[in-house]
């Protein structure tokens, strides 16, 4: 099995590769950052192709998928993974900052699984892995690039499931909330302390969501909602409105 993740550097995209390790597949690693990722496929022993592409720039986000076929045989698992956060409040974040982060956590994923999933499709099989976020169900102040990338990823994922059934195309769609690692320690960095944030969004496990994922791929089952706490927010979506207009805690330096 060929698995592809993306923003497999760090985070939650490197402890889906070790997941994948562990299970025998065939992973391709693509990020930025060349040196953590050939650090990383040395655990895969010698199943694995680095590609270093940066996907804020549209001419990477597919330019390596033939070479990644080449080395490692057809895609038969996609992970849309890689994602930047931005945390500041909407009158103070530059648009082009905004529009980067769109391309990167939105459209990138979009044109690469539309690419990838016209292979598989011609094949009858291959699963497609979107990794959005709980801000995707619950959108959260200070974050409104990052809460409309995940929101129209999730959307986007969600509706091709039905339509990419009837091809042999499985598509999960995974919710995680806050999961430790760089991304999620920068965000509590940039948010005020407070109750709230403890208990209302509690920090999970990468390697503990890694698992959740590959497990969901195998099983074909159709997302994956973690930490589990969070499974409350998909469900009762009015009142986590409610809890996150009243509680939410302030970006720092905000008024």
């Amino acid at each position: 099995m060929h698995v592809v993740v993306t923003g497999a550097s760090s985070g939650i995209g490197e402890a889906i590769c070790r997941e994948y390790f562990s299970r025998n597949a065939r992973v391709t690693l693509v990020a930025r950052r060349r040196e953590l990722m050939e650090a990383l496929a040395k655990e895969g022993g010698g199943r694995t192709h680095v590609v270093t592409a940066d996907l804020s720039d549209p001419a990477q986000v597919t330019s390596w998928v033939d070479g990644a076929e080449a080395a490692n045989g057809p895609i038969d698992v996609l992970v849309n993974n890689a994602g930047v956060q931005i945390i500041r409040r909407y009158l103070e974040t530059p648009f082009e900052d905004g529009a980067r982060l769109l391309q990167v956590d939105l459209l990138s994923p979009l044109r690469l699984s539309h690419f990838v999933a016209q292979r598989m499709a011609s094949r009858g099989s291959g699963t497609l892995v979107d990794v959005t976020s709980m801000a995707a169900i619950a959108p959260t102040p200070g974050m409104s690039f990052y809460n409309a990338a995940k929101g129209g990823l999730a959307a986007i994922s969600e509706g091709l499931r039905a339509e990419l059934k009837a091809h042999g195309v499985h598509v999960v769609t995974v919710y995680p909330g806050p999961v430790r690692s760089p991304m999620e320690a920068a965000g509590r960095a940039a948010i005020e302390d407070s109750w709230a944030s403890r208990v209302f969004a509690p920090t999970g496990e990468a390697s503990v969501l890694a698992r959740l994922v590959a497990d969901a791929v195998e099983a074909k089952d159709a997302r994956v909602i973690y930490p589990f706490l969070n499974v409350f927010g998909r469900h009762f979506p009015a009142l986590t409105r409610v809890l996150l207009d009243t509680f939410t805690p302030k970006v720092r330096g905000s008024s």
